[in-house]
This record gives C-alpha cells, sequence and structure tokens, in this order.
C-alpha cells in the first residue's frame, strides 16, 4: 500500500539521469525553470562581467599611465636615438699684407668616414638610363658583388686607397670609422656622386693654409690641432681670427639621412675676422733674401731685419734670416723676443742726450786718444789713432768709446739712464706680440764700475731689434717717437676698425735730431766707397757688442748691426740689420753692405727721387776746421 510520502514522490518530477556521452553543465547547472535557477545564473553573470569590467578599467588606467606619464619620456627618448647635433665649424680667418697678399687662410677639408654595418649590408644598384641619381657606377662602370668590398671598388679610385685596405677598414660592426682626412672638397664632391651616402659620409673641417712660404712663418706664427693661435700674430689676433662655431639639429633615419622637416636648431657659424698686417710682402720678401744671403755668405748664426716708416710708425718688414727652423715659430719673431747690447748704435742715443741738456754743441773741441784711464779703469777705441781733435760728430763719425766718456762727464748716471728710457730701451712697444722682450735695462743705482761708463757707448744694457729701429726712426722723425705698428687694420662681420697706432712722444728737439741725424750722414760717407746707394744720400751707424753664449754665459758671442735711415733729406725709411757671429773682422761693413742692398731696393720701390749733394755736414775735426771752440777739452 503506497504510503502518502510515496504519493509526494510521486507528484515530483524525477531528474534525468544524463544519456550517453552527455556532460553535466557545471557551473551552469541547476534547475530548469525554477525561480532559484535564474537568480543563480544572474548572480554569475554579472560576477563575471564585473571581472570583465574590471579588467578593461585596469586596461585604461594602464594606458592612461603610459600616455601621461611614460609616455613623453618614451616618445623623447626615441626621438633622441633619432637626434643629431652636427657642429658648423667657424672658419679661421686670413691674415694679409698691406698690400693684400694672403700670409695665412683655412682652406675647406674633409674626413672621409664609412658605417661598418652598413657596408655589411650593401648591396649596390646597376646603372641604366634612369637610375643615375640613385645607381651604384666608378667611372661609368658598375660594381660587382656585395658588401664591404662592393663599397670599397667603389671608393678606391676615388680616394685613393686600395681595395683590400678599404674592405678591411669597412668590416667590422663599428658605426663609424675614419678612412681619410684632410680630403679636398673636389675628391669630396666625387664620393657624393657614387650614391653611398648609407655607407659612407664626410665631416667638413678647415685646415691653416700658409701661401707665402717664406720666412715669415716666425711672425705669422701657427695654429695648434684645436685650431688656436698659440705663436706670433696667429697668438695675438687669436679673438679675432677664431670666429665662432654654429651647429645645426635633426633627426635621421635608421640608413643616416636626415628626415626633411626635422630641423629644430640651427645657429650658423660665424667666420673669424680679416686681420691686415702693416707689413708689405714684396719689402718682406726683399729683405728676408738679402739678410738670407748675407748670413749664408758671412756664415753668421742668425739675421734681423726690419725696415719701418719714419712717419707713421709702420713696420714694412720684420725678417729673419733663419726663420724657416722647426722651432721659429715656436719663439716667434727674433725683432720681438731676441735681445742683444746695441753696441755703437747706443752713441746716438748719448749724443741725444748731451745736445740737449748739457754744454755740449756740434762745435765742442775733444781731444781724443785711443786709450783712456778713466776713475781708474782703462778703456780704448776699436781702431788705433793718434789722439784726435774731435767735434762730437767727429766722435760719433769715428764711433770713438773714448770720446763719448770724455764729452759726456757732466751727464750724471740718472740722466744716462733717463735717455735711454725716453728711446723707448726697457719700455714696452704696445704691439703685444708673444714672447716680447722690452729689453735689460737695471735701474741706475745699481750700475757699477764699468757699467757706469759703458752705458754710453752701447753696453751694460740690452734692447730688441725694433727698439733700436725705432731709435733711427725718431731721430728720423724731427725727435718724435711714434709708438710702432704691426697690425693696419681689423676686419670682423664686414665692419674694418683701424688699428694702427698713433700715439707720438717727443723725445729731443727737432734741431737735436737734425744734427745727430747729419753726424749719421757723415758716418756713411766715411765708407761710402763700400757702403752706399748709388744716387741717395743716407744716414746710419754700426755697431758691434759681445754677448753671452746662452749655454755657456761667457761673452763668446758678437752681434754686429746697423741702421741706416734712407734719404737722408726728407727721410722715409729706417733699417736694421743685425748678424749674429759673422765670421769676418769687418762685420759692421758686411751689415752695412746689406742695409745698403735693402734701401736702394727701397728707394726703387717706392719711387724716391735721388738725392742732391750734400754740403750740410757737421765738421768733424776741429784742427782742420776754421770752427769757433767753446774752451770743452777734457783731455
Amino acid at each position: 500500500m503506497a504510503s502518502a510520502h510515496d504519493d509526494k514522490r510521486r507528484g515530483q518530477k524525477t531528474a534525468r539521469p544524463a544519456g550517453p556521452g552527455k556532460k553535466p553543465l557545471g557551473f551552469w547547472a541547476g534547475r530548469r525553470g525554477g525561480r532559484g535557477d535564474t537568480t543563480t545564473f544572474n548572480r554569475r553573470t554579472r560576477i563575471l562581467a564585473a571581472i570583465l569590467a574590471a579588467a578593461i578599467v585596469l586596461c585604461l588606467v594602464k594606458l592612461v599611465v603610459v600616455q601621461l606619464v611614460h609616455g613623453p619620456a618614451t616618445a623623447q627618448a626615441a626621438a633622441d636615438s633619432r637626434t643629431v647635433t652636427e657642429i658648423l665649424p667657424a672658419r679661421r680667418g686670413e691674415i694679409v699684407s698691406s698690400n693684400g697678399a694672403i700670409l695665412a687662410q683655412s682652406v675647406e677639408r674633409y674626413t672621409i668616414f664609412g658605417d661598418q654595418r652598413a657596408a655589411a649590408a650593401f648591396t649596390p644598384i646597376p646603372c641604366t638610363k634612369t637610375n643615375t641619381s640613385v645607381c651604384n657606377a666608378v667611372n661609368g662602370r658598375s660594381v660587382q658583388g656585395t658588401g664591404p668590398q662592393a663599397v670599397a671598388e667603389l671608393l678606391s679610385p676615388v680616394i685613393g686607397i686600395s681595395v683590400q685596405t678599404l674592405t678591411q677598414e669597412l668590416t667590422g660592426t663599428s658605426g663609424y670609422v675614419v678612412l681619410k682626412k684632410d680630403v679636398v672638397a673636389a675628391v669630396e664632391r666625387n664620393i657624393e656622386k657614387l650614391n653611398i651616402s648609407s655607407v659612407v659620409g664626410a665631416t667638413m673641417t678647415t685646415q691653416r693654409s700658409y701661401p707665402d712660404q717664406s720666412d715669415m712663418g716666425a711672425l705669422v706664427g701657427l695654429v695648434d690641432s684645436e685650431g688656436k693661435g698659440v705663436a706670433g700674430v696667429e697668438e695675438m689676433e687669436n679673438s679675432v681670427l677664431s670666429g665662432k662655431d654654429g651647429k645645426i639639429t635633426y633627426q635621421q633615419g635608421a640608413d643616416g639621412e636626415r628626415i626633411p622637416g626635422t630641423t629644430t636648431t640651427s645657429v650658423p657659424a660665424q667666420n673669424g675676422g680679416t686681420v691686415t698686417l702693416t707689413i708689405n710682402s714684396d719689402v718682406q720678401w726683399y729683405v728676408e733674401n738679402a739678410i738670407r744671403e748675407g748670413e749664408k755668405a758671412y756664415n753668421a748664426k742668425w739675421a734681423i731685419g726690419v725696415v719701418q716708416d719714419v712717419k707713421t710708425g709702420e713696420l714694412l718688414a720684420v725678417a729673419d734670416g733663419d726663420a724657416n727652423e722647426l722651432s721659429a715659430e715656436e719663439r716667434g719673431p727674433r725683432a720681438f723676443t731676441t735681445v742683444f747690447e746695441p753696441g755703437s748704435l747706443g752713441k746716438l742715443i748719448t749724443t741725444a742726450g748731451l745736445l740737449t741738456d748739457h754744454d755740449i754743441t756740434t762745435s765742442s773741441r775733444f781731444e781724443v786718444p785711443h786709450d783712456l784711464v778713466f776713475q781708474g779703469l782703462h778703456y780704448k777705441d776699436a781702431e788705433d789713432h793718434p789722439v784726435s781733435d774731435w767735434t762730437i760728430a767727429g766722435i760719433v763719425q769715428h764711433s770713438s768709446n773714448d770720446g763719448m766718456i770724455l764729452a759726456s762727464q757732466k751727464m750724471s748716471l740718472q740722466q744716462r739712464y733717463d735717455w735711454i728710457k725716453k728711446f723707448g730701451i726697457g719700455v714696452p712697444d704696445g704691439i703685444g706680440m708673444p714672447g716680447t722682450s722690452v729689453g735689460l735695462l737695471r735701474p741706475w743705482q745699481d750700475w757699477e764700475g764699468r757699467t757706469k761708463q759703458v752705458v754710453l757707448f752701447g753696453q751694460g744694457y740690452a734692447a730688441n731689434a725694433l727698439q733700436l729701429t725705432n731709435v733711427a726712426a725718431t731721430l728720423a722723425n724731427g725727435g718724435v717717437m711714434n709708438e710702432q705698428s704691426l697690425i693696419k687694420s681689423v676686419t670682423v662681420n664686414g665692419k674694418t676698425k683701424d688699428m694702427l697706432h698713433h700715439k707720438q712722444t717727443r723725445v729731443c728737439s727737432e734741431q737735436t735730431a737734425a744734427d745727430v741725424l747729419n753726424m749719421m750722414a757723415s758716418v756713411n760717407d766715411l765708407y761710402a766707397g763700400m757702403e752706399k746707394v748709388n744716387g741717395y744720400v743716407s744716414a746710419g751707424k754700426s755697431g758691434t757688442a759681445q754677448v753671452a753664449d746662452p749655454q755657456t754665459g761667457q761673452l763668446t758671442d758678437t752681434v754686429a748691426d746697423m741702421l741706416d735711415v734712407f734719404p737722408y733729406r726728407n727721410p722715409r725709411f729706417a733699417v736694421f740689420v743685425a748678424y749674429l757671429n759673422p765670421d769676418n773682422t769687418w762685420a759692421c761693413l758686411n751689415v752695412g753692405v746689406t742695409a745698403m742692398q735693402i734701401g736702394a731696393f727701397l728707394m726703387q720701390k717706392y719711387g724716391i727721387p735721388e738725392s742732391t749733394p750734400r754740403v750740410d755736414a757737421i765738421p768733424t775735426n776741429w784742427a782742420d776746421e776754421d770752427i769757433p771752440g767753446d774752451g770743452v777739452n777734457k783731455q
């Protein structure tokens, strides 16, 4: 008998067992059709949707973070990897002579480099009639093969390096390898025609060139590997000549080519200015050759030649006989850097002082012996002579040391010192050449023994060649000293600035200068048989002095020097020549011969009218000349 429980069970539907091949519904399994089944399904769907939404939000947040936080940095890093800043080198300015000759200039050169990685992937494009702008051929011939050797076969005949060497250089993994330096522009343009810019490139540089291959190297100077002036005018005017580099920033593709339209910075280079010297290249050339010939003929250790315009102070020539030595450019021009005793040239300074400050006149009488004992010390003249009846002009003409001592007894030590300074010895010249020496002149309080007297005839102190040249130029300019000039002008960014020195200082009266110049003309009259310029009267003074050997310090070296003024009337030029250790006893005459050669050239070049005969000579011997005496006779 069925129970009520059984009846209840009969009222329910019995779940069918899963048939063969059927699987339970798992997560989705449940009672079909009932409210509980729907609730469960919806709840599970919402959970899944929430998970998916959270994942989407998380991705969006991550995207925002990448875009806003890391995006700019990532983009910048990518841009930086493509960005190239190229320096645009400024071209160093020119140094030119006053007559337009180029003495120093920078010429365009290129450094050729290759990319080994690009070379490895290189495949040449054969040339046809329609692809000449992109194909690869050299001298009309296409190349075979690929890789570094193909590049080398294209490049070799253009760059002048063997195929084997270039192949080796282009093999590897480096993105930059230098193939050749200092390539001229024409070769660089031929490389461009090969259409291999993805493998081979060029960087422009400049190289300093000195077209005038002469002794002016010591004066012009030189630059270092960085293009900076380190000697001579190159160093002195480095700030004007250097210019300022520019730059350009752009992005490049993987093949190294510039991406058009990506230039972000472009600053053009400012080329250096032009420095114009007072030097006349024609005069410089002649002086260089003249002193070089004399240096060789007289077996001198070195030679110096200077020409100065007496009216303006402009230096027309500053020459070194041995300036082609390797060290010449580094040490600078000897006319600025080397000092020596003036020797008898110093008598011109003393004479100007005597005629200005004391009772000495052109008619003063002196009895001058060959040997003189003064204040317990012995002095003598270079040439033997009996006691001579000389005026101050005679003392200068015969270059008498003893006569200078006798004439200068009233000149105090301080006055002697002051006159040497007045003529520019021991005083900066205002030019500013690196390595310039102002000379050696001790304070008069430190003078001892013989120094007190020998300064009267150019010993006991030292000067450079330019200072001595200006002594003669001052006398030729009526006693007014011009500050010497080497730089005539500088031109920067198209604007020219006058650089001549216009400072003038009166050193002595016009009459004193004329009298001393007159005495110098009598010196040249004395040696007119050996030293003269036909058709012209000149005024000069020679000198010799012992100088210390730089190694031993002993007075074993001799400088022979000469000052000349051309012409005597209406002077235009002061000429200085010096030789170290010439092997001739009459070295001063040899120096004079060179000076006369230079003077003859100057008279011809500048078209100076010939001189009229000289009739104004100051008497040199008072006994033979009927001239009034002033009672001055200290012997």
